[in-house]
């Protein structure tokens, strides 16, 4: 079973410094039959002006990953970590039992754009944690590549979480196709962040997004050159 959501389906809201599109329930937007996918919580599809981010504020018992498309992200929390992410690499915090950080774009001029994931862990109140990965347009070209991935199930250069969910990305050339063979009872989550592609025979266009479940495969063809973020999940 496979549900194509389109992108003018999303929660808008455009605050001026933040444009969001929200794809769950979040803060203010709420829709009890749009909670969840499995134990994915929140995608948020934002995109911060220069100069703008998120004050320091708490998290507590959320796996919280975040994927740069372009512009930089700003990074700094409690645990003394600095740092700023660029297009195509990701900051992974595990909050456990609880940490304090701020998110800013890194420039003050330019926009930048993100896609932030909040994943319920299985254990609550475990030390919280950070780390980014510098991932590269070439380790994606064509392939599905690993961002995240379980700690128990850890892939060799992503960056581990304390769920069974696996987070990959992939540049498509037009013509070309990437495939992610699932597991029975699994869930499939498939979103478009640039270009054309068809999932599983339905075609899905920048912004759309679907979510499968009990699917033997996900088999992702760009029609037009695409960025497709997939994610593998309980």
């Amino acid at each position: 079973m496979t549900k194509v959501i389109r992108s003018e389906e999303r929660h808008h809201a455009d605050h001026g410094w933040l444009e969001t599109r929200w794809h769950f329930s979040f803060s203010d937007y709420y829709d009890a039959n749009n909670m969840s996918w499995g134990p994915l919580r929140v995608f948020n599809d934002d995109v911060i002006q220069g100069g703008g981010g998120f004050p320091g504020h708490p998290h507590r018992d959320m796996e919280i990953v975040s994927y740069v498309i372009s512009g930089g992200l700003e990074h700094q929390d409690n645990m003394k970590n600095k740092h700023v992410s660029r297009a195509g690499e990701i900051q992974r915090m595990s909050a456990g039992k609880g940490v304090v950080h701020s998110e800013f774009n890194a420039s003050k001029s330019e926009p930048m754009r993100l896609i932030q994931l909040w994943i319920e862990p299985r254990k609550k109140g475990t030390p919280p944690r950070w780390d980014h990965g510098p991932f590269t347009r070439e380790q994606r070209q064509n392939k599905l590549l690993t961002l995240v991935s379980p700690d128990e199930a850890w892939v060799e250069g992503s960056l581990g979480i304390d769920q069974d969910a696996t987070v990959m990305v992939t540049s498509l050339d037009a013509g070309r196709e990437v495939q992610h063979a699932a597991k029975a009872g699994r869930r499939g989550y498939v979103f478009v962040m640039a270009g054309e592609v068809e999932v599983n025979g339905e075609k899905l266009a920048n912004g759309d997004q679907a979510r499968s479940k009990d699917e033997a495969s996900i088999t992702v063809k760009a029609l037009k050159d695409a960025e497709v973020m997939v994610i593998d999940l309980p």
